[in-house]
């Protein structure tokens, strides 16, 4: 069921939720959290079809917050709000409002959000593309218990993470860093399988692949050895290879599907390691609404990497976005012990 609202408020719009739960005979309110997506026109389409998907792991309300540049001054001085409420089927699993906003209403989206948050339940705000510097002094990122942003979506990915970190506030998070949940387990994993300390690692893929830097950043956070990142052509992360007392270990994947890992004295396995959709990402995200200290970590490791180690190379092509060089070799503080820690 779909209700459109023209020139609107916020207590017409709860009065429409209201309306659109009874007309469909499901008048209790059965969602967990609210979900508030901040995007543009050209991508709210894709952004709310991941949001439905997942909610059927998160049954929520979700708020689809979309700022309409207006064509004249005129329109730009007058504010309005227009709302388009969906219950039942169109809804996915939950409620969705989709508000559009035009004029001095745009600088305060927080007083139209506010009065439509679930009472007493958690509220997580994801921005599909263009992130705010410091999400959580953002009006709408002030009201979430977690921030969701894609460094992968910005102009510059691998500069962006330096600026991420500098803005770090506990309960930010990164698309770039849950895509790495499947590499970060598979490692770990072959880790566990043998008692030998980590030397070195090299980690491969695409270039100005933000999720490529934090798996790097949190190898080197974790292990205290030597990381190199080097280029390939994708797609995504391609390879993982650590060289340990005992021997490599390679975790391999060139398809974007199957990988192959390698571990010394070991036949050779197949684990599948496939890329993942947005809709699998912000479900990941939705299981836990408490600080991400792993992601802390790495992240702030990563900001004196990139500056120390890559100045001249990731970084500058991170900034330059078009550039057609490729980031040289990036290693770890030459400081950093060698001995890798306990697994």
């Amino acid at each position: 069921m779909k209700i459109d609202l023209t020139d609107t408020t916020s207590s017409k719009i709860n009065k429409a939720l209201v309306q659109g739960r009874r007309a469909i005979g499901t008048p209790a309110v059965g969602m967990v959290l609210t979900l508030v997506l901040v995007t543009d026109e050209e991508n709210q389409y894709d952004a709310l079809k991941a949001a439905n998907e997942a909610s059927r792991e998160h049954p929520s309300r979700k708020l689809v917050v979309v700022k309409r540049v207006s064509r004249s001054p005129r329109d730009r001085a007058k504010a309005r709000l227009d709302a388009e409420v969906r219950v039942g089927a169109d809804a996915g699993t939950g409620e969705t409002v989709v508000l559009r906003l035009y004029g001095e209403v745009m600088d305060h989206a927080q007083s139209v959000v506010l009065p439509l948050l679930l009472p007493d339940a958690p509220v997580v705000v994801w921005w599909p593309v263009s992130a705010p510097v410091n999400p959580a002094k953002d009006a709408l990122g002030r009201l979430a218990q977690r921030r969701v942003t894609d460094t992968y979506a910005a102009e510059n990915p691998v500069a962006e993470l330096s600026a991420r970190a500098d803005a770090y506030t506990p309960g930010d998070t990164d698309l770039a860093w849950t895509r790495i949940t499947p590499w970060r387990s598979m490692v770990a994993a072959a880790l566990d399988q043998v008692a030998c300390d980590v030397t070195s690692v090299e980690v491969e893929g695409e270039e100005h692949n933000p999720s490529c830097e934090l798996l790097a950043m949190w190898l080197a956070d974790r292990l205290h050895v030597p990381v190199k990142r080097t280029v390939s052509k994708g797609p995504g992360l391609t390879a993982v290879r650590m060289e340990t007392t005992c021997g490599p270990i390679k975790l391999d994947r060139a398809d974007g599907s199957l990988a192959t890992l390698s571990i010394q004295g070991q036949p050779d396995r197949a684990v599948a390691l496939k890329r993942r959709e947005t809709s699998e990402l912000i479900a990941e995200e939705l299981r836990r609404l408490d600080p991400d200290d792993t992601y802390a970590s790495a992240l702030r490791f990563g900001v004196e990497r990139l500056s120390d180690e890559t100045g001249s190379s990731s970084k500058t092509a991170g900034a330059g976005g078009t550039s057609g060089s490729k980031p040289a070799t990036t290693a770890t503080p030459a400081a950093m012990p060698k001995k890798a820690e306990s697994k």
